[in-house]
């Protein structure tokens, strides 16, 4: 064997191991598709008897703190805010952390809802590194709406700060340029009246926002965003945020539960102590650590999602602002996965341990770097077919047939499955309405493939390698145009 047939054989055992892993990946998500399937059949066979006007009628339901972290979101507060007072919950109570706001957070908070500054002792349950200065309460006693100034320290801060200061023993985290629908809360906050002895924390399901009617803090109509960006991060978060967590959720192996829709107890928090400040996706490890702690002490705890409660929010509209964020999120990700390594392959975590774990280190993690290696290996074999049917040599290093499986696999394999996830969301709750709207969302899974997905496979990989060379983390600033006006 000469040094061309190595080089050959290397080249197409190199295809064939990008083809293996695209079905893998694939694969995994259509049976993650499969298992919300299954979970939506069974919770539309029950809706018709959850009895949730009972539950907001129950004097007995559990209260709810919502914690809103807050830095420079002066754009949409007020309407995010006003969503949340309005919720239908029994006995529920806003806590908005303003974390040194630089621009007029505060002051619109204060003006719209008629705040006064009240001495209120925020407890040091949970060690913070930012200082309150003031706190404010509403004069309409309604809303029950406390506003907590703080000198600037970090999402994870303001939310440390937040549960300290709730009065309620569950704690509901939204981001706060997110809306809530009006019966959100009722739903989230079902698996904890279903089993009390075990549900430890919820999550529910954050859509896209962009382009849809929003009036007075409520999404009015859902549409489908008119710029194209936004448009693939809708099938991107349907596929992601709506499918793959209420599959994992299925299993008992829900690992993330998104920052800006989470509901928690309040005494697990203080025994977890709080959000940690040190690892920029706090949200996500928040939950891993609250599965360690499960496994560490033999505790009989559950984390499930439930896909009915929506948090709107206001996606990225410029490349820019997305690079940032997808960098952040695989950052974060990578700094997660590095710090409970040793959760991985252990039966004492169950699911998370053998099977969510691995899973997120295969597919999440690494995924990046394998479909970059990809692209750059299909387009070597192009240039390399196309040398040789042009008779520009007579090697023949790589077999077509690579070449066309591996687009299959890594292309058309992608658009199915992500189609097969806007079908579920048709056959489900059906957001979105209207044969355009339709149109649009196939387009836009076509496109997220064919472009986006590379492109945010580069971004992901540049958060990974910031992550292990240990460099300072630059947040920047996502210039919002507020809610309803996207």
């Amino acid at each position: 064997m000469d040094w061309v047939d190595v080089l050959s054989w290397g080249l197409n055992a190199l295809g064939w191991f990008f083809i293996g892993y695209s079905v893998l990946i694939n694969s995994s998500f259509l049976v993650l598709t499969f298992l919300a399937f299954v979970d939506f059949w069974s919770y539309l066979r029950r809706t018709d008897f959850a009895a949730y006007d009972e539950t907001f009628a129950e004097p007995l339901t559990p209260g709810i703190s919502i914690l809103m972290p807050a830095y420079n979101e002066s754009a949409g507060i007020v309407e995010s805010v006003q969503a949340m007072t309005a919720l239908r919950y029994p006995d529920f109570e806003v806590v908005v952390i303003d974390d040194g706001s630089k621009d007029d957070t505060s002051e619109r908070l204060i003006e719209a809802f008629d705040m006064v500054e009240v001495p209120i002792v925020v407890p040091h349950d949970i060690e913070t590194v930012g200082e309150v200065v003031a706190t404010y309460l509403s004069r309409r006693g309604a809303y029950n709406v406390l506003l907590v100034r703080k000198t600037n320290g970090g999402k994870a801060d303001a939310l440390n700060v937040g549960i300290n200061a709730a009065r309620k023993p569950l704690v509901c985290m939204v981001d706060a340029d997110s809306l809530l629908d009006p019966d959100a809360l009722l739903h989230v906050s079902r698996p904890f009246a279903d089993d009390p002895d075990r549900v430890v924390a919820s999550g529910g399901v954050v859509r896209v926002a962009n382009g849809s009617d929003i009036s007075r803090g409520r999404v009015t109509r859902v549409r489908m965003p008119g710029e194209w960006l936004p448009r693939i991060q809708v099938v991107e978060y349907l596929r992601a945020f709506f499918v793959g967590r209420t599959g994992w959720s299925r299993i008992g192996g829900l690992l993330i539960i998104s920052g800006a829709f989470g509901v928690f107890r309040r005494d697990v928090l203080l025994e977890l102590g709080g959000l940690a400040t040190d690892c920029i996706g706090e949200d996500a490890e928040l939950v891993v650590r609250l599965h360690r702690w499960l496994g560490d002490h033999d505790v009989d705890g559950r984390v499930v999602f439930v896909a009915e409660p929506v948090a709107w929010t206001e996606v990225p509209v410029d490349r820019g602002v997305l690079r940032k964020q997808r960098r952040r999120w695989h950052r974060g990700l990578t700094e997660i996965l590095s710090r409970h390594k040793r959760m991985v392959f252990r039966p004492r975590y169950g699911v998370v341990g053998l099977v969510s774990m691995p899973w997120f280190v295969a597919f999440e993690l690494f995924a990046p770097f394998i479909e970059i290696f990809g692209v750059v290996f299909l387009a070597v074999a192009v240039v390399l077919m196309s040398l040789d049917r042009f008779g520009l040599t007579d090697l023949q290093l790589v077999n077509p047939d690579v070449v066309w499986v591996l687009l299959a696999t890594a292309l058309l394999y992608a658009i199915v499955v992500t189609l097969a996830s806007l079908v579920l969301e048709e056959l489900s709750f059906r957001r979105y309405r209207g044969l355009r709207d339709l149109l649009v969302q196939v387009l836009a899974a076509i496109g997220e493939n064919v472009g986006y997905r590379q492109l945010n496979a580069w971004w992901r990989l540049t958060g990974s390698l910031e992550a292990w060379r240990g460099t300072k983390h630059e947040w920047g600033d996502m210039q919002r145009r507020g809610l309803g006006k996207t």
